[in-house]
């Protein structure tokens, strides 16, 4: 059986953002956000390194200082994929190794969903994959929430805020949200990047629509793991619940 190519970790974080300034920074048991993410991406034991990536002084100091591995990126990017493509250019990682974006505000992830994500890409067919896990129908109605229609050979046929598919009986096959989890060969990182924004991604204002308006497939893994990142300062409570003060 073919093995799983080398993986790297990228974990692309900023400190503006318009619903929580300076997020990766927010207090949890006593560590900054990015050290929860971070030190929960070593310890999947696919990825041969794992990586910090900011645009910002504050983030990069606390991180050397906790011994976070970490890189200075620029400040012009128009999304964190953007990012990731510049770190993984630094640490020039081969074309055919596989690059993983992680979300910096997902302290609570689990290794083993990274470990799933990964494992699609000992077969040499798949370009890029993401994680998704079967919703309730009022789950789906949430905007913020991006659902996926699945094929059958697991590739994704759609990505929309909207909840979809649309079920016109009971009888409706079930609906998946996606997990922001994205893993690309660095070939095909390199090339998604240069594409440019879709008239798909610039509606759904959703960064994978490019990749299927441009004819590559999004290999899906359908997981029994969720998804719970930090959006709001709200959100640190519930999170801080979640994860042992001694994590």
């Amino acid at each position: 059986m073919a093995k799983v190519p080398k993986c790297y970790g990228i974990i692309p974080t900023r400190y503006a953002s318009s619903r929580f300034k300076g997020k990766p920074l927010a207090d949890i048991h006593g560590k900054p956000m990015f050290w929860h993410v971070y030190t929960r991406a070593c310890q999947c034991p696919e990825m041969e390194q794992v990586v910090l990536a900011t645009d910002d002084e504050r983030i990069f100091s606390a991180a050397k200082e906790l011994g976070v591995e970490v890189l200075m990126t620029g400040s012009h990017h128009a999304c964190g994929t953007d990012r990731v493509l510049e770190a993984a250019r630094i640490l020039n990682i081969p074309e055919q190794a596989v690059v993983v974006n992680i979300q910096g505000d997902e302290p609570a992830l689990d290794p083993e969903m990274i470990s799933e994500l990964v494992s699609p890409f000992s077969s040499p067919v798949v370009e890029v994959a993401t994680l998704a896990h079967e919703v309730t129908r009022e789950e789906a109605d949430n905007p913020d929430l991006v659902k996926v229609v699945i094929a059958g050979n697991n590739t994704a046929l759609y990505f929309s805020r909207y909840p979809i598919p649309y079920p016109r009986s009971e009888a409706g096959l079930p609906c998946y949200g996606q997990i922001g989890l994205y893993a690309f060969r660095m070939a095909t990182l390199e090339r998604f990047v240069s594409l440019g924004q879709s008239l798909l991604e610039k509606t759904e204002k959703l960064e994978q629509l490019r990749l299927l308006d441009n004819g590559f497939s999004i290999h899906v893994v359908k997981t029994n793991h969720r998804s719970h990142g930090v959006d709001r300062p709200s959100d640190i409570e519930a999170v801080c619940k979640m994860i042992s003060s001694d994590d």
